[in-house]
């Protein structure tokens, strides 16, 4: 791979809470959201808009509970005319606070009276399950004004065989109108039995997404158990696998998850990893996970060594991920950022054509590359 680009990391902000997302907005400003349920508003130089009364009301009440709370947050491709954004959230059962499931909300957004306005929930994950874990959730529209929407199997043994049942939200990618209806030309629109929603399937806990800048096509990031973190380029109508084969293991343990790694009618990743640090897995020995979150494709011009190159952020492996592509296929990668231990949840190109990453703790930054 060639030498890395001269770079410095700037410390935009500090001191949010648990942030999960981030969005630019035309003028620069920034949306954050932070998992305990809080969604911030942010100048284009990372400082509290509103004069420090940064927090916007009008935010559903979300489960913040495990790895549940507010999630990830998109602007309307027609946001500078309709003033929409749409949110996703670990969402309560209204009757049963115990079950929960991934939740897709649409507001308009009021940044003089700091509020979200005619805030409706457009989609919900079905059925809610009892389980803190693996909800997702990534949002991305499509070049047709269709959102995707990224969705875990609820992590527990006796849910995750449901990534592989179509009546179930359990481990999916779907693809929604922004009303919340199935999209046209959905896979499995007139399947008897299947969510009409479905794009994709056999997914674990998509934390990552992005559209391909040239092709279009959805990309996601996804965690593997111990081990086997993939990064899959999304098909419509596509079995992804999870949890008949996988490139992971059990955790605590060496057993292979599943049938095996591959499986005739099952994809394959673009690129997977078994180690943390993304060296050679010894086979007999633990493997290990850099858990992905939040992705990017890079198309700008303040580091031009680095355009066409897709960015990962890793949780446990507390790195930024550099890959080099050549079409669909993964060239080689790059751990970056790695010296700083931190938990990378985010990565988004800003509109100066920096790159910008939040980190995950209670005391989080919003950090960016730039020369």
């Amino acid at each position: 791979m060639p030498a890395a680009p001269a770079f410095k990391v700037v410390e935009v902000a500090t001191g949010l809470d648990t942030p999960w997302a981030l969005a630019f907005l035309p003028d620069g400003r920034m949306l954050v959201t932070q998992r305990g349920g809080q969604m911030r508003l942010r100048n284009a130089d990372g400082s509290p808009a509103n004069g420090g009364a940064d927090r916007l009301s009008g935010v559903p009440a979300v489960a913040a509970v495990g790895q549940g709370g507010l999630l990830d947050v998109a602007l309307d491709p027609d946001f500078e005319n309709n003033r929409r954004i749409y949110f996703s959230f670990a969402e309560s059962d209204a009757t049963n606070p115990s079950l929960n499931g991934t939740a897709v909300a649409r507001a308009q957004l009021d940044t003089a009276g700091m509020a979200l306005r005619n805030v409706v929930v457009v989609y919900r994950q079905s059925p809610k399950v009892e389980s803190t874990a693996h909800f997702g959730s990534r949002l991305v529209f499509d070049r047709n004004g269709y959102l995707f929407v990224t969705m875990g199997e609820r992590q527990l043994d006796t849910q995750r065989g449901f990534a592989q049942d179509l009546s179930r939200g359990n481990g999916k990618v779907v693809r929604i109108t922004t009303d919340g209806a199935a999209a046209p030309g959905n896979p499995f629109l007139g399947t008897t039995g299947a969510q009409p929603e479905i794009w994709s399937y056999g997914h674990r806990n998509p934390q990552g997404a992005a559209l391909h800048p040239s092709t279009g096509e959805l990309w996601i990031d996804e965690h593997g158990p111990q081990g086997g973190d993939e990064v899959n380029l999304v098909l419509p109508g596509r079995n992804y696998g999870w949890p008949v084969i996988s490139y992971g293991q059990e955790y605590g343990t060496l057993t292979q998850v599943g049938e095996g790694t591959a499986k005739a009618g099952m994809e394959q990743p673009l690129t997977y990893w078994d180690k943390i640090d993304g060296s050679t897995w010894t086979p007999g020995t633990a493997k290990s996970s850099i858990a992905p979150s939040g992705m990017a494709f890079y198309t700008g011009d303040a580091l031009p060594e680095w355009k066409g190159n897709l960015f990962i952020g890793a949780l446990a492996g507390t790195a930024l991920w550099r890959l080099r592509l050549d079409g669909n296929t993964v060239r080689s990668r790059e751990r970056l950022l790695a010296e700083r231990n931190e938990r990378i949840r985010d990565v988004r190109q800003g509109p100066d054509g920096w790159i910008y990453l939040l980190t995950d703790s209670p005391n989080g930054k919003l950090l960016r590359l730039q020369r």
